[in-house]
Order: structure tokens, then sequence, then C-alpha cells
């Protein structure tokens, strides 16, 4: 062997064990952007899919049942090991030799959300403030208020039962078609007074110069009962007003969002004949006039292929077409409601489940 190949081989001998601690030096960083993006997607995809199964569930009258995950650790493991002999005796027995073990351990855990603070987070009516919040920051005012309040003034939103449906009072369509055509014209403002106790939602409606602007808001005003002369109005929670200042708002429950949104959920006819769920409260409506909320799910024995959020269930796949874009924004309003959602004291009165998932 001529002395140009001894002193090559010598080299990479002594070179593997620096390239092999340089790749171990550099492991950690290069997964972050990888393992971010990757469970994002997936803890995305899965509250989806566990806000529809809820919604099935409270379509058949089951129980919804949620699960919240709590953390995600992720452990990465990269051992190498490297063996070598040179004979300088006979440069033809060499031996050169290693071998490595990669590990991806990643631990995930859930709580399921439960307690009493949770149970009467899905009960109480939504907050005022946090209502007239999602208004302020540009969500459509009608439809905000289509499924997050029941009245105004004692004016009453339909009511969807598991077999009854209450249908509104033809004056609060009207106000919410009013409401935001001055919130889009944008004629009101919003302002929150911290109290003692709580906090005070006032209304205000600015004197805006456009003629449509000043009737829009004459007519919102005679449908509420409210004072034509003021300009400024204390939101309180109730079924009516104590006097023409004051606007009266019974605000839903997130299970009473949940039970009107479901009731909308196409099911299979064969379940309807055998009584396992009511027929949908859609069938026989006008599909050209659907108010403003339009929420659809539709179902099939098999697996759709585009669907935004597919889930089965009793045998069949329910789903959200993804080309349907107002059941889409009806959906991704209804994940926004639950970020109001109290998460209960699981810590206390429910198990912590670690998964190892390697």
């Amino acid at each position: 062997m001529s002395g140009n190949a001894l002193i090559r081989r010598i080299f990479c001998v002594a070179a593997l064990p620096a390239l092999l601690l340089a790749g171990c030096a550099t492991i950690g960083p290069h997964t972050v952007a990888r393992d971010r993006f990757d469970y994002v997607s997936a803890i995305s995809d899965s509250w989806k899919r566990q806000t529809l199964l809820n919604l099935l569930k409270t379509r058949y009258m089951d129980a919804p049942v949620f699960m919240d995950v709590a953390s995600v650790i992720n452990q990465y493991t990269l051992q190498t090991e490297l063996d070598a002999e040179f004979t300088w005796a006979d440069p033809n027995e060499q031996f050169l030799g290693g071998k490595g073990l990669y590990a991806d351990r990643p631990t995930i855990t859930y709580n399921p959300m439960m307690g009493e603070k949770f149970a009467r987070s899905l009960l109480l009516p939504l907050p005022i403030p946090s209502v007239m919040l999602l208004i302020q920051y540009g969500y459509p005012a009608d439809q905000v208020m289509q499924v997050c309040v029941q009245s105004i003034n004692g004016l009453k939103n339909r009511r969807r039962l598991s077999s009854v449906e209450l249908e509104a009072d033809p004056n609060f369509t009207r106000a919410l078609e009013l409401f935001r055509r001055i919130v889009d014209a944008n004629g009101i403002a919003l302002r929150v007074k911290r109290g003692d106790d709580k906090a005070q939602v006032m209304l205000y409606f600015r004197p805006l110069a456009d003629e449509t602007h000043k009737e829009n808001v004459k007519q919102f005003k005679d449908l509420l009962g409210l004072d034509p002369e003021s300009t400024e109005f204390h939101m309180v929670h109730g079924q009516f007003a104590l006097d023409n200042r004051e606007i009266a708002i019974m605000n839903r429950g997130m299970l009473q969002i949940m039970t009107d949104l479901a009731s909308q959920i196409d099911v299979p006819e064969s379940d309807v004949s055998e009584g396992r769920v009511v027929r949908s409260v859609l069938e026989g409506t006008d599909p050209g006039n659907p108010g403003p909320t339009q929420f659809r799910v539709h179902n099939s024995p098999s697996k759709p292929d585009d669907a935004f959020v597919a889930v089965p269930y009793r045998g069949y796949w329910f789903w959200i077409d993804d080309r349907d874009v107002p059941s889409k924004r009806a959906f991704q309003f209804l994940l926004t409601l639950f970020s109001f959602t109290e998460r209960g004291e699981s810590e206390r009165f429910a198990p912590v489940i670690t998964v190892p998932t390697n």
C-alpha cells in the first residue's frame, strides 16, 4: 500500500467520530420546525373531528365527550458506536465498523374535559361582552346573533329541540338584518364598563348623515321598543327590558348552540324510519333562503374524497364538503365559541391519560 493511501485511511478513521458527534449536536434544532407543523396540523384535525362527532352525538341524543390534548413531549435519542482496528504490520488487515440507534418517543397527555365547572359552562349563556366582541372584530352581526342569541327585548329566535322546531319571530329576523346593516355602516360603538362585580356593555348609535342608515336605526329601535331620541343603551342579560333605554338579550349556552346546529345535520333515511333519530329540520325549507347561518353535514356509507372534515359514526360517514364555504364558516365559528368555554377542573375530578405513541 502506498504512503498516501495509508494516510487517507488513517484520516478517515480519525475523522469519522467527529462527524458522528457533529450530527448528534444538531439533531434537536432541526426537529422544531417539522414537529411544530406536524403536531399543529394533527391537533387541529383531531379537534375538528371531535367537534363534528359531538355534534352527531347530540343529533342522536347521545352524550358528547370532550378530550383535551394537555401536552405533547417529544424525545429524540441518537446513539452511535464506532469500532476501528488497524494493523501496521499488515496493511491489508484493517477493520472499521459502527452502529447507530435513532429513537423518536413522543408522549401525549389527554385530559377529559369534565367536572362541574365545565358542565356549567356548557349550560350557562355566553357572556354578552364575549358575543359583542365577536361582532366588533368583524364576524357578521346577523350570524353571531342568530347562533348565540335566543331573544332580544322579547323577540324570540327559532328554537330547535330534539323533536320540535319553534319558528323565529319574524321581527327577530328583521332586527338581525337591520343590525347587520347598521354594523356594516360602522354605525355603532360598543364599550365595556368594568364594575365591582361584572362588566356592563354599552351600545352607542353613531349619528351618521346617511339617510338609509338613519332609517335602519329608526326601524331597529321601533322593533325593539327603544327610545327613538336616545343614542346610548345599556345591554343587559334578560328576556325583557325594564325600560326603553335597555336592550335585554338572552344568550344561548354552548349545549343549546350545539343542539341547534346538530338539528341541521342530514341523517340516513333508514335511521329516521327506524326511529333512531328525528328528521332534519331543514327538510322542506327553502334552499334559496337558508338564513344567515347555513350548516350542511352530508352522509354516505363510504368515506368521502373531498371533505373539509369527516368522521365515521353508526356505520356511516358524515362530512362537510370542502367546497361548502357557508358550512365551513359556521363550523369554524363554533370552534371559536368553544374558546369561551371553561375547561373545568379535570385535573381534580378526572383521570389524566398519558399515551406513549412509539
